[in-house]
């Protein structure tokens, strides 16, 4: 007889059932499963699972990062940001990217099996809600649809074309409602039912259900009062797919739910409840996996789970590890032949530059581009990023780099010249003493330092603005920016700014007589002082005040924006390139506080702009920027995102005409940050966010982009102007190349619902597609309606529904460039007056006031309404006839009086009835109270509950007694 735990070992592992290829993979999993000792499988829920040498099984880790090509395990091709690839408009391109990088990871896989895991975190499908999150580079859209798309098409090369082996297993992050960076793991948004089923869920849903993303991540923050990690909307992703789901956390998130959240009192309660709830795979504490082990055990011997429910997570993660094939012969995987010379090759390369320039957006132009390389030979490129490449915090490390000025100069070949110039200052800093700061001239750089007397050369500094009074340094002594190193003093070894606590940050502050302080303002946010000067003139990090860091003198040694102008002025064509560096003032740990481009940069783009009246702006960013000043005064602008290692090559062929522009806008441009709503406030449809409720002008709307060439659009073809729920409308448009050379044009298609019972979009994609068309040559393109796709969540029964009314369907360039329109009638059903008698959950209100959020109901599942003073949910259009008693489920932790009233019309409408509500000890603590109303006479519109104090509800009823 075998001991408790123990498992038999096989004279061949070879032999085994779970090593057969033709048994379903539920049996194999089964299997494999019933081998393995109790210790065995949990250890087998951390990231890092380990090696089973009895059964001959390897080590195994999720989460290799691939967001734009594979991250982090060194040179590998690296394709547009993802923004960028949302740019394109092209599902089929984004599908070949995806394959693309995944066969690199399986050339990576060949080399390291155990450290480079086929199980990928990308993409991004979090839509970009604010263009002020820190991780907008990471998404797609602002638009579900468009990201739901996208994340399809990027997954679907990623897991590879076969039916059962997978090439990877694509992960979409981050579930659910994440876009804010500060306080990531603690804040709490409220997302309402219908934001979630129709901004979150469709962003998602489309990748699992089409069998190509094999799970989730669950986000850092707490979503309606709960975290993520815990939340019971990981049940509803198991169902959108017949295919097992593999949910992971994110790393560190087990570690938060107690250390940082506070949610449960102990990491076995917390990991009980996280494998209850659905997660997988724990990513804690890096490679160190006995935290996980500690907990998940404990909360075994204390009967808080039991290993059916760690037999259920580690099933779905050895699902996915059979599908990669990882068990079966070679002969039998598809991808068993790949080898780490698919990494980078000449294939990979043509791709990166085709997917960089399919993404180049021509944001304006007055006749500037395209440039004549006959006559344009002689071009200026100028500004901080004229003739650098940045890499960003999920990019790969670029084999190669083709930056704007390198690649203007190779498309213009011995026949030109480029003059380059990046618009920063040069500057000394002195000290009242007399000595200088002064760097090394090493390749790997020392110590700054103050010395007396030195060479101008090794005391030159550049000073590179990035907007929110943050600036680089880099000493001209041998071209390396200045950070943060041993012993906090400040070295010049770095090739950029890198790194998760981003040390090479700063800040000038005036302290008057002409003197300035410098702050260090790096991501580790404790170690933020002013610099000092050690007894040895060495540069510290130390002084806690301006009062007692060292103070400076600056002496200008050149004028960065004469510099860019005296370029600019002589050339046939400036080229103007400025943007970010995505490492700072926007990436993971840090939103964006303004969104126009930084002062020093729009003083740059002015000046270079009068200087010579042929000036192009390239906005290289990851985010959009408000530039209403270039909009208006320079002749033309290209945005593209940090597009990988062909950005330069590709811009040139679009600035020389070479490529067509035919990039189009993912995201809302705004004018200024005072045109977005409160960021923390998630409820799209009720803060005014994204195209869809923005009811103000932007500087360039969702879907803008423009082209050499012109488009006519002919009037759409309706096949049907009435549908059933269940129907479709194909919709023909034939667009006309009226220009003189070829290009392609994106097709957009919004509908627009007439009327409805509840808040509409302005407008709302609903379907596209990126078409080439000759010059002169008609093409006609066929979208597609489902009348599936026109369903909201009816907050009254607790379901999606499509109504009935007519919508316009409107054909154009953009959402604000709608060329025709059409009418169709669905038909729908009409949602009946609110019924109040049943069991009204509180959080399937219509609207709600400031004051008001979501919450959990307990700390494993239901959703409640946490109201203060003032704060008020509205129910409309609801049948009030002959009610004439309220009854309601609430909490209250604090002592004192507080009261529901009932009132109908507005917050301060007439008061059928209060009801008081006392203090129950605890906010997950429960009681039913009652009240007697009034007689309404019959069917109203809108149904207020207004909150007197701080209290939850549950949920409430009336009845007629």
């Amino acid at each position: 007889m075998l001991a408790a735990g123990a498992a038999a070992s096989p004279a061949s592992a070879d032999d085994l059932p779970f090593r057969d290829p033709d048994l379903p993979v539920d049996e194999r999993v089964a299997d494999l499963l019933g081998r393995l000792t109790r210790d065995e499988k949990i250890a087998m829920l951390h990231q890092y699972q380990p090696a089973i040498p009895r059964l001959d099984i390897g080590a195994f880790r999720t989460g290799t990062e691939a967001l734009h090509g594979v991250a982090w395990l060194g040179e590998a091709t690296v394709f547009p940001q993802s923004v960028g690839l949302g740019a394109t408009w092209d599902t089929g391109l984004v599908r070949r990217v995806g394959d693309a990088v995944g066969t690199e990871m399986r050339g990576f896989h060949v080399q390291d099996p155990a450290a480079h895991g086929l199980n990928v975190w990308a993409p991004v499908a979090d839509p970009l809600r604010d263009p002020r999150w820190g991780r907008n580079e990471e998404g797609y859209s602002e638009d579900p649809a468009l990201v739901g798309a996208m994340a399809t098409a990027y997954t679907g090369g990623l897991r590879g074309d076969h039916d059962f082996y997978l090439k990877t297993a694509p992960t979409l992050k981050h579930f659910a409602g994440y876009n804010i960076e500060e306080k990531r793991d603690r804040i709490s948004v409220t997302v309402p039912p219908r934001a979630l089923h129709e901004y979150v869920y469709p962003a998602f849903r489309p990748a699992i259900a089409a069998g190509n993303a094999t799970g989730v991540m669950a986000a850092y923050n707490l979503i309606n009062g709960r975290p993520a990690h815990l939340s019971p909307l990981l049940d509803d992703v198991r169902s959108w797919s017949d295919h097992e789901a593999m949910i992971v956390s994110d790393a560190y998130g087990p570690s938060n739910v107690v250390d940082t959240q506070g949610y449960y009192d102990t990491h076995a309660q917390s990991h009980a409840a996280m494998l209850k709830a659905g997660i997988d795979s724990f990513t804690d504490q890096g490679t160190d996996s006995s935290l996980t082990i500690q907990a998940v055990t404990a909360a075994l011997e204390q009967g808080l789970i039991s290993e059916a429910d760690i037999d259920r997570a580690l099933s779905h993660s050895l699902s996915i590890r059979f599908r990669l094939g990882e068990f079966d012969p070679d002969s039998r995987n598809p991808y068993a032949d790949i080898t780490p010379a698919a990494i980078d090759s000449p294939e990979h390369r043509k791709l990166a530059q085709e997917a960089a320039t399919a993404q180049m957006t021509l944001l304006k132009n007055d006749g500037a581009l395209p440039l004549d390389p006959q006559q344009d030979t002689d071009v200026a490129v100028v500004g901080p990023l004229a003739d650098t490449l940045y890499e960003d915090w999920y990019s790969g490390t670029m084999p190669y780099e083709a930056t704007p000025a390198s690649g203007i100069a190779d498309r213009l070949g011995d026949a030109g010249s480029v003059t380059t110039a990046d618009g920063a200052d040069r500057i000394r800093l002195t000290t009242p003493g007399g000595g200088a700061v002064t760097a090394s001239s090493a390749e790997d750089g020392g110590v700054l330092r103050v010395e007396d007397g030195g060479s101008a050369g090794d005391q030159a500094i550049s000073v590179f603005e990035w907007g929110e009074g943050v600036v680089t340094l880099r000493t001209e002594a041998n071209g390396k920016v200045v950070g943060l190193g041993e012993g906090n003093r400040l070295f010049n070894d770095q090739d950029q700014p890198n790194g998760w606590f981003v040390q090479q940050l700063f800040r000038f502050e005036e302290v008057g007589g002409g003197q300035v302080v410098l702050k260090y303002d790096g991501y580790d946010t404790w170690n933020r002082k002013y610099v000092s000067i050690g007894q040895d003139g060495a540069l510290t990090v130390g002084a806690d005040t301006p009062e007692e860091a060292a103070r400076f003198e600056v002496e200008t040694l050149a004028d960065g924006g004469e510099q860019a102008v005296e370029a600019a002025s002589g050339a046939d064509a400036a080229v103007v390139v400025v943007g970010n560096m995505p490492f700072i003032n926007g990436r993971e740990t840090d939103d964006r506080e303004d969104i126009a481009l930084p002062a020093a940069q729009r003083e740059l783009v002015q000046a270079v702009a009068e200087a010579n009246p042929n000036t192009v702006v390239v906005l290289e960013s990851s985010y959009p920027q408000a530039v209403p000043c270039a909009q208006e005064h320079v002749p033309a602008l290209l945005w593209t995102s940090h597009a990988g290692q062909e950005t330069g090559n590709a811009l040139a062929a679009v600035l020389f005409g070479d490529a067509n522009p035919a990039g189009r806008l993912p995201q809302t441009w705004y004018r200024s940050v005072e045109d977005l709503p409160d960021m923390r406030d998630y409820d799209v449809i009720d803060s005014g966010h994204t195209y869809q409720y923005f009811p103000g002008e932007p500087l360039y709307p969702f879907g803008h982009g423009l082209s050499y060439t012109d488009f006519e659009y002919g009037r759409p073809e309706l096949d049907r102007k009435r549908i059933g729920a269940d129907g479709s409308v194909t919709v023909r448009v034939p667009v006309t190349n009226t220009g003189d050379r070829a290009g392609d044009e994106v097709v957009q298609l919004y509908t627009q619902q007439n009327r409805s019972r509840v808040e509409q979009p302005i407008k709302e994609l609903r379907d596209f597609e990126r078409v080439h068309i000759e010059a002169g040559e008609t093409v006609t393109v066929e979208l597609e309606v489902e009348a599936a796709d026109l369903a909201f969540w009816d907050v009254t029964r607790g379901r999606m529904v499509v109504e009935r009314a007519g919508h316009d369907v409107l054909v154009g360039a953009s959402s604000a460039d709608i060329r025709h329109r059409a009418r169709i009638q669905v038909e729908g059903e009409r949602i009946p007056p609110r019924d109040l008698t049943g069991d009204v959950r509180a959080a399937d209100f219509d609207r709600y006031s400031a004051g008001v959020e979501l919450v959990d109901e307990s700390k494993t599942e239901g959703t409640a309404v946490a109201g203060s003073a003032g704060g008020w949910i509205a129910f409309d259009d609801s049948d009030l006839r002959g009610l004439t008693a309220f009854t309601a489920r609430t909490a209250r932790a604090e002592e004192g009086g507080a009261a529901l009233e009932i009132r109908l019309g507005s917050p301060d409408g007439r008061l059928l009835g209060t009801a008081e509500v006392p203090a129950t000890g605890g906010k997950y603590e429960y009681t039913q109270i009652t009240a007697d109303l009034e007689k309404a006479g019959g069917r109203h519109r809108d149904v207020y509950l207004v909150f007197t104090a701080d209290l939850r509800l549950s949920g409430f009823s009336l009845s007629t007694e």
